[in-house]
């Protein structure tokens, strides 16, 4: 799966649709050795490999050609690479986007509809790289972090109930730090049983006692990690302490799942840090990463879905100043199927679509992170709308059980109700600053199209 920005493009129509629309536009012959090999390799055989979590193995051709009409079907949906976003409604510039490009979809579907020939045999397909699974995904544009701040290891029972680990942790920090980036890494295999790895900043007040003072960051099975734009500071206070909130599901969950004991399951959070002068500039603005409910109150039981049925939630959010939206996550368990993200302007009553997930799974998270030419911007009183929907019926293939009434709390088989966003917060100066500089990008892109 890549870790690139690409511009979406629009899926055009159904499966059946596209496999006519490319049967009847190519005209040279697509072969395996010639273009698809490619494609699979830089894409697909990161976990379709021996050893990889991969359900089969597309290393060569002769694995990949029994496998072909599936490759094309899944390929065709948009359901692999596992990244759930949808192409046709709002923003499509995204950071650490694994998408696959309009036309790399219509030369598997068209090598496919051709019979999926081999090709030339003097032509030899570039073999992958695979990155080492215990690498940090920011190692190749940062190095390594700056700093490393680990869990105490624990072992998880290869089935049994949910389990969770709380615990506070020294980083050792002795001045401010602004992060420019982060990702939170089990170790090993430890990543098929965690859950989620939730980090809070903690801080002593003037009376010597621990207050929360904010997020450091979330991870959930499957998450990337968590880019920060240039010219803002999420901060990492000198002095402070981090808690960790660690669940973790015995066996595993879903395709990723080992099914077997895991000793001295450790979590790592990796962070990269910006230049210690970096904060002194007065154009820099604060980001923070906070979790949105969806459902006040959800953690008590609010949140129901019945047996054999559907639930859908949204949350209402907005701010006395103006902000940058720079990353949407939504977050729930195993009933929940769609997310969207959206923005209502009461001066003029309009709703505008930012994001939408139809096609959202609890085993691949993703912190969708905006191209900051694009990432939403809020006026001050405009309104964030977050959308959530919860499919309890035996159509959603995560459900373990559609018999059961599902209620909102921290277990697996539970449901949850929230999204993680990560905010820029603005002064006017600053908003009008990129309102202006985006409405000047437009004309210039209007005048080069004359």
């Amino acid at each position: 799966m890549k870790a690139v920005r690409k511009s979406g493009a629009l899926l055009g129509g159904a499966v059946a649709l596209a496999l006519t629309a490319g049967a009847q536009a190519q005209q040279e012959e697509v072969t395996y050795n010639t273009h698809v090999a490619d494609i699979l390799n830089e894409n697909c055989v990161v976990c379709h490999r021996e050893g990889g979590i991969g359900p089969m193995q597309f290393e060569n051709y002769d694995q990949v050609r029994p496998w072909a009409p599936l490759i094309q079907m899944k390929v065709a949906n948009r359901e692999m690479p596992p990244y759930a976003y949808d192409q046709h409604i709002g923003i499509q510039d995204l950071e650490g986007d694994w998408r696959l490009a309009q036309e790399e979809i219509d030369t598997i579907v068209d090598w496919v509809n051709q019979g999926a020939p081999l090709g030339p045999a003097d032509v030899i397909p570039q073999a992958p790289e695979f990155p080492d699974p215990d690498e940090w995904n920011f190692a190749a544009q940062f190095g390594q972090p700056d700093m490393i701040i680990p869990s105490s290891p624990y072992d998880i029972p290869a089935n049994g109930n949910d389990l969770w680990s709380k615990e506070f942790v020294d980083p050792g920090l002795t001045e401010d730090r602004c992060i420019k980036a982060v990702q939170v890494k089990p170790r090993g295999d430890a990543r098929a049983v965690v859950h989620h790895a939730n980090s809070d900043v903690y801080v002593y007040d003037d009376m010597g006692e621990l207050q929360q003072w904010g997020q450091l960051t979330e991870y959930a099975m499957g998450k990337w990690g968590e880019l920060m734009p240039e010219g803002v500071c999420r901060n990492f206070p000198a002095g402070s302490l981090v808690r960790w909130d660690i669940h973790m599901f015995p066996g595993g969950v879903g395709a990723t799942a080992e099914g077997g004991m895991i000793r001295d399951n450790v979590v790592e959070i990796g962070l990269w840090f910006h230049d210690e002068d970096y904060a002194e500039s007065e154009e820099i603005y604060q980001q923070d990463l906070r979790l949105y409910t969806l459902r006040e109150g959800y953690e008590n039981g609010n949140l129901i879905v019945p047996p054999h049925g559907y639930t859908m939630t949204q949350g209402f959010h907005s701010f006395d100043h103006p902000v940058r939206i720079d990353s949407f996550q939504p977050h729930g368990h195993l009933r929940m199927n769609a997310a969207a993200l959206e923005i209502f302007d009461p001066k003029t009553g309009r709703t505008t679509p930012v994001s939408q997930i139809s096609n959202w799974s609890a085993t691949w998270h993703h912190s969708h992170i905006y191209d900051p030419e694009v990432a939403p911007l809020l006026a001050a009183g405009e309104v964030l709308v977050i959308k959530q929907w919860y499919d309890n019926t035996a159509n959603n293939p995560n459900n373990p059980d559609p018999d059961q009434w599902v209620y909102g709390g921290s277990r697996t088989g539970d449901e949850m109700s929230h999204a993680w966003i990560a905010v820029t917060h603005l002064d006017e100066e600053g908003y009008e600053k990129l309102v202006a500089e985006r409405e000047e990008a437009e004309q210039r892109s209007l005048a080069g199209s004359d």
